[in-house]
This record gives structure tokens, sequence and C-alpha cells, in this order.
């Protein structure tokens, strides 16, 4: 068998018998090559409809969620994102600190505002008293100048030192004071 017919062989894809020399007609082996370039052409349509559809879905995400990408995370283009799960105030904060951020510090009505505006359930702020009993600090050790807080609060005393934002109340009126144990996401800001 000469080395012709090898070549032959494996381009019409025909290994059935190889002991000798394959002969086949003309019109056979174009019919062949007609499949095969069908095959191709409908493989690589295939992969272009489908690289189109995977790049029109993330073109889609980004332009209706205003993220981009810093170390694996997606952040609002107001540096401001939500923990994964509820966790308690302590945990959260970490999170936030592990991802080079912090819980969030609220020190204008614009700002509460708009952070009310992105959240649907009660979320833990940077803000809560620690340290001392009565003083409430935000997590740069910041005094609280302006609170955002619900009629009444805050009236936890001794039980109640951490602070979360209650998005159900009046967006000026909707900070708690919570026990720090109890689970929440926490709003972080970088």
């Amino acid at each position: 068998m000469e080395l012709e017919d090898y070549y032959e062989n494996a381009n019409n894809r025909h290994f059935m018998n190889t002991t000798g020399p394959q002969r086949h007609s003309q019109d056979e082996g174009k019919a062949r090559n007609h499949r095969g370039c069908r095959c191709l052409v409908s493989i690589t349509v295939c992969l272009g409809i489908l690289c189109l559809l995977i790049a029109a879905v993330i073109l889609h995400h980004f332009q209706h969620t205003n993220c981009t990408s810093k170390q694996g995370f997606l952040w609002g283009p107001d540096g401001l994102f939500l923990s994964s799960s509820p966790m308690t105030w302590s945990e959260s904060r970490q999170y936030c600190r592990y991802r080079g951020a912090d819980l969030v510090i609220i020190n204008t009505e614009e700002k509460q505002r708009h952070i009310t505006s992105l959240v649907k359930e009660s979320v833990w702020i940077g803000l809560a008293e620690i340290e001392t009993e009565g003083i409430i600090k935000w997590v740069d050790n910041s005094p609280l100048k302006q609170g955002f807080w619900a009629q009444g609060e805050p009236n936890g005393g001794a039980h109640e030192n951490c602070i979360e934002l209650y998005p159900g109340n009046h967006p000026l009126n909707n900070w708690n004071d919570q026990r720090c144990s109890a689970k929440r996401k926490g709003i972080c800001e970088k």
C-alpha cells in the first residue's frame, strides 16, 4: 500500500479496510466532502451564535447593573455592595473588610436616601456602640453627627448595640438599634 492511499483513506474518513488501496468513485468522494463541509459550517455557525449570545448576556448585565469588576467582586458605581448572606454585625464587618471595604458610613441625607432605595430588607450599617455604652461611633471611629432614626429609636439600652437600616420605614427615619447577634446582610463600602 502506498503512502498516498493512506492519506486518501484518512481524508475520506473511511477506515474500515486499510489493507489495500481504497478506490471510490469521484461522485461518492464529492458527496462525502460536501457533507463534511456542511457539518463544519453548521458547527462553526452554532459556535458563533453561542459566543454572540454569551457576549450579549454579559453586556446586558453590565449595562443594567453599572458594575465593574474589582478584585473579583461586582461593585456598583458608588462603591457599595451587599454581603452574600445574613450574618451578625461583626461577621458582616469581617465580610466587608476581607474584601477591602468596611460597613457603610452614612453621613449625608443624599447617601441615606440612596442606600434606602437599594435595599429591600434590613441591613447592617457601619454604626455601633461597641466600646462604650451610650456612645455610638462609625466603623472609622468618627462620632455620629446626624442620625436617621425610626421613631422611638434608639431604645435598646445595653442589649441593642448595633445599627440596622430598615427600608420599610420612611427613607430619613429608618435606623434601628438591634442586637449585634441578629442575622442581617451588611452594606459594604470601598
